[in-house]
């Protein structure tokens, strides 16, 4: 159900677009003081579904059970595993799935209180309906009790990798029936201390319709919990006076099952008819760092819910996470990120603050007011990169999307996968893993933003088991199961591929080529010219299946080329405008050019004067990435 996000929002949307909002910034105005980038060289974010990576359990029944279909451990990701995700090109692991969510499993010997399948989305539940946030998700232990030992050992060897980790938080809905068992001394659970009597107050942490009681959603086409098992909680029954208003913002006591019905609706301090009970930042304060931000809160009385997130999240950061990827953050006021991230930032100044943001108008805001690090380039590179790879669309529409963005380029993390996309390798989507090649070039080389990439990417892992919940094409995050071309790497625990396919092998050697030159490339983080414009004006049999660009820095000059077709190869001399054969200061005569990735191929940059041009053959579904030596 995650392609339902888009429609939630507008609902959602209500209660945040209609608020006042004084002193706001066009969005295309640029801040008056430059944000600086962070780090010198890229950094590369591996997405990992934590209780699908280690499972080599290949049973996948639908809707089995955690022993029919069994389960990933923290322990999994032994030194060995997180040794050979660094050495991808990896510098952040992201651990999706740790806070405890809901899930049909009993673990009431452990003092967990059982979950209701009316409320839960498929078997092992989503990892965005959190009951906890003081705890991780009990499947993920060898040992219960444990929990949170295991993984904060897992925390430990993913540092002495020297890699980075991240969770995820969800601020704007968590569980039903959230309960911690855990809670630290002074902090209390959502909804603890709210006056349930009214619809809204600023410091209740939910939405309350007084009078109603909550009614499980009526089940469509078939549709079952738990896919019609029975259970003796699926009774279609599930207590909770006064209804909550959902998680997507829906405010009716019996929600459609198209609704984030597992989940409700935090309150971050806006009424029903959008009016704002908290301070907002002054007019000019997009312009200023963390520390100002977070000097500003020091004297402002916020609403309950900022405190409680606020503390969960520096809870985690004592822990040893580095960051975090925050769930549909554009649902949750910019003031509340602001105060939250400043003080993420005052704990930890390099912490990696990633966000989902779909909406281009609000981007600046959410980088320069609510101070996140990062959001996702979904609706703009990654939807034009995916119909490309389809072979319905056209190079020529990436430049403009680049130019639009140049000035938070930085802040805009590119990806191909991710849990809530379609994997490429789907009928769906390409049919084909290897049609991704060319688009992961230009996805992680074209900016000096970070790459993500989602495990099982790397070797063209198709999602096409049908678990229970959901729909094939992608991997399901909702039920148990394994994930074939993991099992296959995973080798029973030895993680070195030993019954992985040749093609899975090829396929993992090209990210790793990619992935640890874009890491180490000093040339990725300088400077950019789009190529496709000039060529397409001045270049014989260039088209727009093609897409060439220059990056460089004051030691690497590259010129970047990669071939989205997947029949044809081309051949073309390349030409460089005459400004960027002036600022790279070429020497008229010739300049040999080596392919980066594969050393395997080699040309001839001629330069006549203020003329340039190379030869270039590339192959159906190539990349070139050519140093100028």
């Amino acid at each position: 159900m995650q392609q339902l996000k888009f429609l939630s929002l507008l609902v959602s949307f209500i209660l945040i677009v209609g608020c006042k909002d004084n002193g706001k910034v066009e969005p295309n105005n640029p801040p008056e003081k430059e944000i600086k980038t962070k780090m010198e060289k890229k950094e590369v974010v591996y997405q990992v579904f934590t209780r699908l990576f280690g499972n080599t359990n290949t049973t996948n029944k639908p809707w089995g059970t955690i022993e029919e279909n069994g389960v990933g451990k923290f322990n999994d990701f032994t030194s060995k595993a997180l040794r050979e995700i660094k050495e991808l090109g990896v510098t952040h692991i992201w651990y999706t799935g740790v806070p405890h969510h809901d899930v049909i499993t009993d673990y009431t010997a452990f003092g967990i209180s059982n979950d209701d399948p009316d409320i839960v989305k498929g078997r092992a539940g989503s990892p965005y309906a959190v009951k906890d946030y003081y705890n991780v998700n009990p499947d993920l232990a060898v040992d219960v009790n444990n929990r949170l030992g295991e993984f904060e050992a897992l925390i430990k060897r993913t540092h002495d990798a020297g890699l980075k980790v991240l969770i995820d938080i969800v601020p704007n809905h968590v569980a039903r029936n959230y309960q911690s068992l855990t809670n630290p001394e002074g902090a209390s659970d959502f909804g603890a201390e709210d006056d349930t009597s009214i619809q809204y107050a600023v410091d209740n942490n939910f939405y309350y319709n007084p009078g109603e009681a909550f009614q499980v959603p009526v089940w469509k086409n078939e549709y079952q919990p738990l896919g019609g098992e029975k259970h003796p909680l699926a009774d279609g029954k599930f207590e909770e006076v006064p209804a909550k208003w959902t998680g997507n913002g829906s405010r009716a006591s019996q929600p459609d099952m198209n609704d984030w019905y597992e989940t409700v609706k935090v309150n971050y301090g806006i009424d029903p008819d959008g009016n704002k009970d908290y301070d907002e930042l002054p007019v000019g304060f997009e312009n200023e760092n963390h520390e100002v931000h977070f000097k500003f809160w020091q004297d402002k009385k916020v609403p309950s819910s900022w405190v409680k997130f606020k503390d969960i999240a520096l809870y985690w950061t004592a822990k040893g996470v580095d960051g975090f990827r925050f769930d549909m953050a554009e649902m949750v006021p910019v003031e509340f990120w602001s105060y939250m991230n400043s003080h993420i930032k005052n704990a930890n100044p390099e912490a990696f603050l990633l966000a989902e943001v779909y909406q281009p108008h609000l981007y600046r805001d959410y980088i320069r007011k609510g101070k996140m690090d990062y959001l996702y380039d979904k609706v703009q590179l990654y939807d034009t990169l995916k119909h490309v790879i389809q072979g319905h669309g056209s190079t020529n529409n990436i430049p403009p999307i680049l130019d639009e963005l140049a000035d938070i380029e930085h802040h805009m993390l590119h990806f191909l996968e991710n849990h809530d996309e379609q994997r490429i390798a789907s009928p769906d989507f390409a049919g084909s893993a290897l049609k991704g090649k060319p688009a992961m070039v230009v996805s992680a080389m074209n900016t000096t933003a970070p790459t993500m990439i989602y495990f099982g990417q790397e070797f063209g892992e198709p999602g096409a088991e049908d678990l229970g919940y959901g729909d094939p094409t992608r991997t399901s995050i909702f039920d148990y199961g394994s994930v074939p071309s993991m099992v296959r790497w995973v080798n029973e625990k030895a993680f070195d591929g030993g019954q992985s396919t040749a093609e899975e092998l090829e396929l993992r050697d090209f990210y790793k080529r990619v992935l640890n030159f874009t890491i180490n490339s000093s040339a990725l983080m300088g400077g950019y010219k789009d190529l496709q414009h000039f060529n397409q004006e001045h270049t014989e049999w260039y088209n727009d299946k093609v897409l060439s660009f220059a990056r460089w820095s004051e030691d690497e000059k590259l010129v970047v080329i990669a071939n989205f077709n997947d029949e044809n190869t081309y051949g073309f001399e390349l030409q460089l405008p005459e400004d960027l054969v002036k600022e790279w200061n070429l020497s008229s005569g010739e300049h040999q050019v080596t392919d980066q990735l594969y050393n395997n191929y080699k040309s001839t940059l001629v330069v006549t004067d203020t003329e340039a041009k190379v030869r270039i053959d590339i192959k159906p579904l190539e990349s070139l990435v050519l140093k100028i030596n």
